[in-house]
């Protein structure tokens, strides 16, 4: 439910709002550099009216709006209590960081902000006191030889400690030198599953409960959409809402919402979180005096993992496809029931065992603090929710869901996904503010809002398509190469990485090559490393956020990369003066969840290609093509090597959305246009 306000909407907001983004209102006289622009004014407006109306509005603006000010300035302006949820920690950190900041020197209202991530982002003093007392090392408690991540958690624990004892958020992001994959990290940091609650002894000094306290007290708070989702899925559940209530909604990067709503309302069991719940088991009975309990309880554990393993060895022969993501059926869990059924006996087991120990406590139970017997209290909980999921999971009969099977890397996930997520969206998210603004820069499909809004269950709103501030007929021009065999053609990968030659050589580097899978990567790669005398960046070398800097800093480097780098990667300036993408971004129809949603919509009588693949790969497209011009200075080539653009009749749709530079066919037009004189290419014009 929407929270009080803290006092009426200002019935002059929009006079207000609008005041401040006047050529001589505060923001033009206060902030240096500052542009007055048209469509960051009409947006401003927009969700002024929103916060002041109620309602759902939808504004897409392009890169180069600023977008940011434009909602951030309404919200505070309003006197409501704001929630703004991001795609991106990124983002939540610019906001924080430097937004908020700016805006309290400039606007006439004082005003306070909390930015809250996920329990993971956070250091649990729990856990961290139990390791500082010599709680056993992950590796250890699995059995597991030592590794070298051992030497970096000696170097690294004392830095952890010395932050740990000046840190008044506990947020991992502080300690910018820490490693993105360190095991020592997942050991203390804020899990749902390890957590005691309010019976922990470390809750009045706990990072989360701080956090939420002064979330509670903010006007605005700063989320992402994987807590916004985390949050609405748990808050009808036992552990009760995690963000504070607030009046009004606003979703930056709007277009990512219905990938993250899949994720959070669907359920999943994997070989990891049997591992993990053993480890966790063992760490939590290490304090226990040594008896016939503490081994039993350790034995059933282990007793866990082993029919954990066994029961994913049976899931083998349903992964014989080599499919990443393969779905599943009763008929085809037919054959792993038996060994699921075990899993399930011998997690009850587990539970009893741990809820016994409140039950039926010993002697050795007073021999250990209460905060120990509250960490096993919780495990048994967390076995009994696995064991729960599993049953479900194994079902495979809920007709509101599609159920598979995923592996990655080592790891297999069983899998049930929600086929639909538009009730969910309006019921557990929309339905709780008065007021929700949907902005990004890719949300309109063919001029028209309704794929979002019949994706998001949205009926009536405000629609807002704001145009680009960027000159795209000057700032850039489209690449189509006049011949390319079909992706389907065998000698389609090496046609793309003939032209990527061409067109690199032509852009001396400086650029993405998009792919929409491994594969092809995998083969223009070598091409490219021995043929061109650039440097070649590779996704998977280093984390993202290490390429993406490296990258900047390396003069006509070339990083080639997949889906995660299609969104959220901000180079401006001619270190990205061009951006390459092997084909249209369609998902596959093989996969689960896209083939489930395809079969809803056939089953309704519709055309699910035209009414959700296409329109999906137009958005998925221009967020890809989206790297390239981030400023109005930023000139560049975007190359789309699909022949299908030209040949089938939906590629008039994926034109008539792309940004409207100026066509051409020539790969010499695109060193006249990047090296010689502005506007010099040979280019056609396009509707």
């Amino acid at each position: 439910m929407p929270g009080s306000p803290h006092g009426p909407v200002p019935a002059d907001l929009t006079a207000r709002v609008d005041a401040c983004f006047d050529p001589s209102g505060p923001l033009a006289t206060r902030l240096p550099g500052f542009e007055v622009r048209a469509a960051q004014r009409e947006m401003a407006r927009v969700v002024a009216g929103t916060l002041q109306d109620g309602g759902i509005a939808l504004v897409e603006a392009g890169t180069g709006t600023g977008k940011t000010l434009a909602y951030l300035v309404p919200a505070i302006l309003s006197g409501l209590r704001v929630l703004v949820s991001t795609g991106t920690k990124n983002l939540q950190e610019q906001i924080a960081e430097k937004d908020l900041p700016l805006l309290a020197q400039i606007v006439d209202r004082p005003f306070t902000a909390t930015v809250m991530k996920g329990r993971a982002n956070y250091l649990c003093l729990h856990r961290f006191r139990r390791l500082q007392e010599g709680a056993l090392p992950r590796q250890q408690a699995l059995g597991l030889a030592p590794s070298t991540h051992h030497i970096d958690e000696r170097v690294l624990l004392p830095i952890i400690e010395r932050w740990a004892a000046e840190t008044e958020t506990g947020d991992r992001a502080e300690l910018t030198d820490l490693p993105d994959d360190l095991p020592l990290w997942d050991e203390i940091c804020a899990t749902a599953e390890n957590c005691p609650g309010t019976t922990c002894a470390e809750y009045a000094d706990c990072f989360l409960t701080r956090m939420r306290q002064r979330a509670a007290e903010s006007d605005l708070v700063i989320v992402n959409h994987h807590l916004l989702c985390a949050d609405a899925a748990v808050r009808q559940s036992e552990f009760g809402a995690v963000i504070p209530d607030r009046d009004v909604a606003i979703v930056d990067e709007a277009h990512q919402l219905e990938d993250v709503i899949t994720q959070y309302f669907g359920v999943v069991v994997s070989s990891y979180r049997l591992e993990e719940l053993e480890h966790d088991v063992n760490r939590a009975m290490e304090p226990w005096p040594d008896s016939g309990r503490r081994e039993s309880i350790r034995r059933m554990a282990a007793l866990v993992q082993h029919r954990a393993r066994s029961f994913f060895d049976a899931l083998r022969p349903a992964r014989a496809s080599g499919e990443e993501r393969v779905r599943v059926t009763p008929d085809s869990l037919v054959d792993v029931q038996e060994a699921g059924e075990t899993l399930l006996g011998v997690l009850d087991g587990l539970q009893a065992s741990l809820q016994l120990l409140k039950d039926a406590p010993t002697p050795e139970a007073a021999a250990v603090r209460p905060a120990v017997l509250d960490e096993l209290l919780g495990l048994a909980g967390r076995t009994e929710t696995i064991r729960r999921d599993l049953a479900f999971l194994l079902k495979a009969s809920d007709p509101d869901f599609v159920f598979f099977l995923e592996v990655r890397g080592r790891g297999v996930f069983l899998r049930a996904a929600p086929i639909d997520v538009s009730r969910i969206a309006r019921e557990r998210i929309f339905d709780l503010f008065s007021g929700v603004v949907l902005t990004s820069a890719t949300l309109a499909v063919d001029g028209s809002f309704r794929y979002v809004k019949e994706r998001l269950g949205i009926g009536q709103a405000v629609e807002r398509r704001l145009a680009s501030e960027f000159d795209y007929r000057r700032q850039a021009i489209l690449y189509l190469p006049r011949r390319m065999p079909s992706p389907r053609d065998p000698a389609f990968a090496d046609a793309v990485a003939s032209e990527c030659l061409e067109i690199l050589r032509r852009s001396e580097g400086r650029a993405f090559v998009l792919f929409t899978s491994y594969a092809v990567l995998r083969r223009v790669e070598p091409v490219l490393r021995s043929a061109l005398p650039y440097p070649v960046l590779v996704q998977g070398e280093a984390p993202r956020s290490a390429l993406i800097a490296r990258f900047r800093g390396t003069p006509n480097a070339v990083l080639l990369a997949t889906s995660s780098f299609w969104q959220g990667v901000d180079v401006v300036g001619e270190q990205l003066s061009c951006v390459v993408i092997d084909k249209l971004p369609f998902a596959s129809p093989t996969d689960p969840v896209t083939a489930a949603r395809m079969e809803a919509l056939q089953a309704q009588g519709r055309d699910p290609f035209s009414e959700y693949q296409v329109p999906l790969a137009i958005l998925t497209l221009l967020q890809g093509l989206g790297r390239l011009i981030r400023h109005r200075t930023d000139r560049g080539v975007l190359a789309i090597l699909d022949p299908r653009l030209r040949t089938m009749g939906y590629g008039r749709r994926f034109l008539a959305s792309l940004p409207p530079a100026p066509l051409v066919h020539d790969p010499d037009a695109i060193r006249r246009f990047l090296f010689e004189v502005p506007g010099g290419a040979e280019a056609a014009p396009r509707a």
